[in-house]
């Protein structure tokens, strides 16, 4: 190999390039985060299970018989199946994490340790790794609880506040909160590997989706930290703004979101009702909001004399925010027509797979997608050889004290 530190092909540009991640996470939060550093150069190596992640079962819908939901979040990463019951497989793995500059795993807390896995372990023979653990609720009482984000949705607050105020909580479409506690780990990762490089150590980095939840609940969440207020479900209202949610017109509903004085200001000229900005009763937010019920049908009746399409082109033109409501497919084209190209294909041939473009963009250093998303086990040969190979590693340097040698 040209690089005997690292698998045979994985070096490539990036940012990340040169940084070597053990994913032995699964399903959702680990695979998005390691996905996104995969997006960036880092070399990730998927440790699946026999039977391999969770989610490439989890079907329809489906891409020449493989789930989409584990193509969406698995690009860029090479698989090995290793049985961590099984001791020489669990060698593998520890051989894995000795070499790696970042670990992520989203086991139960604990769940590591009868492995020799866990950050201490893996910290007596990789002291410079960043080693980022994702749990549903920490690792104090809550340590044996399930995490899922259904459950992170309900606990939280957050289904409270979805739906009809006359019907039900409801979760919201995604599993924001997973994708949330993604996206706080690979920031996690991120300033510990900035740390590294200022420091030369290592460090262990947690991330819960309670956590991640109560943050992300952000204005709700200050309510009631700052102000005692416990929120309640609005249907698509905003408690502290008005307008700011779906308004009818001659077609279909339409999101306005005039969220200061100056966007309802324009909103009342496009609408021609310039005499509504000056009412006293709507002049500030403040006052809008306390009287959106008086306001609402002055705004409608303008909005259902044209369809949602030709009053977006309008209000986006006077640069009112706003936009119809679409379906998935809308959205995609509507990212097409601002020119954010949405899609990536990624793999070649029968291999090639369009997928979610990523949503950084760097002026000097792009996103690049490697790999397709790997069928289970597909790069286990040549892991397994590079694996076994420890002295080879050695002699290259990839065990000094604090892993500096290996970036």
């Amino acid at each position: 190999m040209a690089d005997d530190t690292r698998p045979e092909g994985t070096t490539g540009g990036g940012p990340l390039s040169g940084v070597l991640v053990a994913d032995f996470s699964r399903i959702l939060a680990g695979p998005y985060t390691t996905m996104l550093l995969a997006d960036l150069g880092a070399e990730v190596i998927k440790v699946e299970g026999p039977g391999g992640d969770d989610t490439r079962s989890w079907m329809p819908p489906v891409r020449d018989e493989v789930s989409t939901y584990y193509l969406g979040i698995n690009r860029g990463k090479r698989s090995i199946a290793l049985d961590l019951r099984d001791e020489a497989d669990a060698g593998a793995a520890r051989e894995l994490a000795r070499r790696a500059d970042v670990l992520i795993e989203n086991l139960k807390p604990g769940g590591m340790d009868r492995f020799g896995l866990d950050y201490a372990s893996v910290r007596e023979t990789n002291p410079g790794v960043v080693y980022a653990s994702i749990s549903g609720f920490g690792t104090g009482p809550g340590r044996n609880v399930p995490g899922y984000d259904l459950m992170v949705q309900a606990i939280s607050g957050l289904m409270s506040l979805t739906g009809d105020p006359e019907g039900p909580p409801y979760r919201a479409g995604i599993s924001v909160f997973d994708v949330m506690a993604g996206n706080h780990a690979a920031i996690g990762i991120l300033a510990a590997l900035r740390h590294r490089d200022a420091t030369g150590r290592g460090q262990h980095v947690e991330v819960n989706l309670l956590s991640s939840a109560l943050t992300g609940l952000v204005n709700h969440s200050s309510a009631y930290a700052a102000g005692g207020v416990v929120p309640y479900r609005m249907g698509n209202a905003h408690p502290s703004v008005f307008p700011y949610e779906p308004l009818p017109t001659a077609d279909h509903d339409l999101i306005v979101a005039a969220a200061n004085d100056g966007q309802f200001r324009k909103l009342c000229e496009v609408l021609g009702i310039p005499e509504a900005a000056d009412d006293p009763r709507f002049a500030r937010n403040a006052d809008r909001t306390a009287n959106r019920e008086e306001l609402r049908p002055l705004l409608t009746e303008r909005l259902k004399r044209r369809g949602a399409l030709e009053w977006f082109e309008l209000l986006v033109e006077a640069g009112v925010p706003s936009g119809p409501i679409n379906t998935i497919d809308g959205g995609f084209a509507m990212a097409e027509r601002f020119g954010l190209e949405p899609v990536v294909e990624v793999g070649e041939g029968d291999r090639a797979v369009p997928t979610t473009r990523h949503p950084i963009r760097f002026s000097e250093t792009p996103a690049a997608y490697r790999l397709p998303p790997p069928r289970l086990d597909e790069h286990g040969e040549e892991l397994r050889a590079w694996l076994a190979a420890p002295e080879a590693a050695d002699a290259a340097g990839t065990s000094g004290e604090h892993g500096e040698e290996r970036r």
